[in-house]
């Protein structure tokens, strides 16, 4: 995932990358910001987990900073943020929560257990400063001990994510009046054996073999995904009332389009399912992501 600055838009669609490269995407579906309100949102915010082999450091080694170690460099970014919004809220009007999903659910029950203390709800009868001030503490501890648990199991079952947004996302990701939030940690492929197949010219994955199979391998990519309708096989219809960032998109050497292949299978992908707003960021180091994943949660 590398990062590049470009802005342009079409009708209520705007897309962010750099230099000429349209690599992190945002689209917009409302002119008026909810950010504006005087008074505070409820969040929302689930992150859903790829344990597949990408976090493996020995079969995906980088030796600038270890994959999983960024995904966990995200997940401190994303629960800090949602710790500051709610000290940054009267108690009163507290109605928040943060969760963490997987999609299979891992085979190691330890992690499973220790996923559910990840799943934090706020109200006002239930938070306290201190409780506010131990969120960030226990995501950081936790996931990192879910990390090394998957690792050391190296019994990657791989990531269902199109299974998850057809029959999971709108009872575990969406409740009535919040601002709710979707951060997908993956390298932007998307395949899982249980949810492979085509329908048409469309597909429920996305792999590099793929990639090179409908020849996506030169400048005139889009056009060749339009006129042939390649894309993600929609998975849902209903999803107006939720954002979606996907972190760590994380394309493979030797074709200079992949990265820019897959975004557009995802760019699609969202538009079709109705997600009213949308980022796509690559795998850049956290301290690099860490503003910008405060200013998609609180908006400033």
């Amino acid at each position: 995932m590398k990062t590049k600055i470009i802005l342009f838009s079409i009708s209520m669609v705007f897309f962010f990358g750099c230099n000429n490269n349209d690599k992190d995407q945002v689209k917009e579906t409302s002119a008026v910001n909810s950010h504006t309100n005087n008074k505070p949102e409820n969040l929302n915010i689930s992150i859903l987990l790829d344990l597949s082999d990408r976090i493996d450091p020995t079969k995906n080694s980088n030796l600038s900073m270890e994959y999983y170690k960024r995904d966990l460099g995200y997940i401190q970014s994303i629960s800090k943020t949602f710790e500051k919004h709610l000290s940054s809220k009267p108690i009163r009007q507290d109605d928040d929560q943060i969760q963490i999903y997987f999609e299979p659910e891992p085979l190691n029950s330890e992690i499973n257990n220790l996923a559910k203390h990840l799943k934090l709800s706020f109200t006002k009868d239930n938070t306290s400063k201190a409780s506010i001030a131990k969120i960030s503490s226990n995501y950081i501890l936790t996931s990192n001990t879910i990390y090394k648990l998957a690792i050391s199991d190296k019994r990657y079952l791989g990531s269902d994510i199109w299974s998850f947004f057809k029959n999971k996302v709108n009872d575990y990701c969406i409740k009535p009046n919040h601002r709710n939030v979707l951060f997908v940690l993956t390298d932007g492929y998307m395949f899982h054996e249980d949810s492979k197949f085509l329908q048409g010219t469309k597909s429920s994955y996305i792999t590099s073999a793929l990639v090179k199979s409908l020849k996506l391998t030169t400048s005139g990519y889009k056009q060749v995904i339009q006129q042939n309708g390649y894309g993600f096989i929609p998975a849902n219809s209903n999803l107006d009332n939720l954002e979606v960032v996907v972190l760590g998109i994380n394309p493979a050497r030797g074709n200079p389009f992949e990265e820019d292949v897959i975004k557009e299978y995802w760019i699609n992908w969202f538009t079709a399912m109705n997600v009213k707003k949308f980022y796509l960021k690559s795998a850049d180091l956290p301290s690099d992501l860490e503003p910008v994943i405060q200013k998609i949660i609180l908006g400033k």
